[in-house]
């Protein structure tokens, strides 16, 4: 089997057993936000409206 296969199936197989459980889930939400580069703008503007005007 070659190395990059291999990688995949174990990468796809740590998700599998992730999301079996409540703290995977959010381990892999973590995963997930850490890896983003770009910021949510329409989050962010949901959450830090200006108040007043």
């Amino acid at each position: 089997m070659e190395i990059d296969t291999y990688l995949f199936f174990m990468r796809e197989a740590m998700i599998f057993e992730n999301s079996q459980t409540e703290e995977g889930r959010e381990y892999l939400k973590n995963c997930w936000r850490m890896e983003q580069t770009k910021p949510d703008r329409e989050g962010l503007r949901k959450n830090f409206k200006k108040k007043g005007g």
